[in-house]
Formats: C-alpha cells, structure tokens, sequence
C-alpha cells in the first residue's frame, strides 16, 4: 500500500525558513514523480515543486523560486526546503505520489494517485 506522510510544517516568520518531509512507503521510488503541492481554502491545489525518483532531475512551478526538492532514497523521504517565506505561502503543503517514466515528472495535480495528509504552513508577517 503507498502511503505519504508529510511533516515538518509550522509557525514561522515572513523571511524564514522550513525543511518539509515526506516519508513514502509501499513503492520503489525508481517508479514513481513526486511532486510537492499547496492549496488554500477556496483555490485549486497549486504545484511548486516535482522530482523523478529514478534519475533526480527537477522541476519547479511557476515562480516558486527558492523551493528546493530533494529525495533520500536510503530514508525513504522526499523533502522540500523553502527559504525566504513570505505569508503568500500560507497553505497546506502535500506531496504526491505518481506511476512515471524515467526522468518524467507531471505538473497537473490531477496526474498524481497518491496524496499524503498535508502539514500546514503558517507565515506571520
């Protein structure tokens, strides 16, 4: 069974820093585009940053700049740090789970099958 379980969400300042984590079980990451989403109430699920699980090549959403995702395949944890944060970055963050080709990513949220909870995040101006 796949599951994803983010965490690593929290309080912090305009400015400041948060390491996003998202633990994966039940599937090779070799298989598999992980992307990192937010969503605010009332908007569509907004991507910011993909990964391939075979090769590690990247891909950032939009001008999300300064969102970097990275895979630990030996932990089994995809992560996403996020510098410079600002209150428009209020959300709740997920990760997202999607059967690809090597070196593929898909930037739709509607291309991804498995979703973790999601871990809020709260910037105070």
């Amino acid at each position: 069974e796949v599951q994803l379980v983010e965490s690593g969400g929290g309080l912090v300042q305009a400015g400041g820093s948060l390491r996003l984590s998202c633990a994966a079980s039940g599937f090779t990451f070799d298989d598999y585009a992980i992307g990192w989403f937010r969503q605010v109430p009332g908007k569509e699920r907004e991507g910011v940053s993909y990964i391939s699980g075979a090769d590690g090549s990247t891909h950032y959403g939009g001008s999300h700049k300064a969102r970097f995702i990275s895979i630990d395949n030996r932990k089994r944890t995809v992560y996403l740090q996020m510098i410079d944060l600002k209150p428009d970055d209020t959300a709740v963050y997920y990760c997202a789970a999607a059967r690809a080709p090597r070196g593929t990513v898909y930037l739709s949220p509607h291309e991804y099958d498995y979703w973790g909870q999601g871990t809020q995040v709260t910037v105070s101006s």
